[in-house]
């Protein structure tokens, strides 16, 4: 009687298929459309997903200006950034963020979701966010993603 074999495929660069999918930010929570996004960009919705490989598709977000922040989030939540000169810590409260750059909120938290390293980076620049309907991708034909 001979033994069986199982062995685990690991994808790599190679087999990885890549797809396009947009999402509309209209009236979506941010925390809660982030990490799905989060999961689509790093791969885990595939069966495919190898931890070490970056498995994941692009993800384009569009109306990034209506996306709702619960409870008291919109006047308390702060957003800051270092500026790399002494005193120079930005602070800055998300409703004015939302208002002067908005796809910023997004990208945070998505990248704040994400591994912090050279895989992390790798996987946040195939995250696309754009104010209003339109986007520059659609030679892509990017499917809807629903939640």
């Amino acid at each position: 009687m001979s033994k069986l074999h199982f062995t685990t495929k690991h994808a790599n660069e190679a087999t990885v298929k890549r797809n396009w999918f947009v999402v509309d930010g209209t009236n979506q929570t941010v925390g809660r459309m982030c990490s799905r996004i989060a999961a689509v960009l790093r791969g885990k919705t595939k069966a495919s997903y190898t931890p070490h490989v970056d498995t994941g598709d692009y993800v384009i977000v569009t109306n990034c200006e209506k996306v709702v922040l619960t409870g008291n989030k919109l006047d308390q939540k702060m957003y800051d950034h270092f500026t790399g000169y002494p005193g120079g810590l930005k602070e800055e409260v998300a409703s004015n963020l939302l208002k002067r750059r908005p796809e910023m909120i997004i990208e945070r938290a998505v990248k704040g979701m994400l591994p912090k390293n050279r895989l992390g980076r790798k996987m946040s620049k195939k995250l696309f966010v754009y104010q209003g309907a339109a986007h520059p991708h659609g030679a892509q034909q990017p499917k809807e993603l629903k939640f």
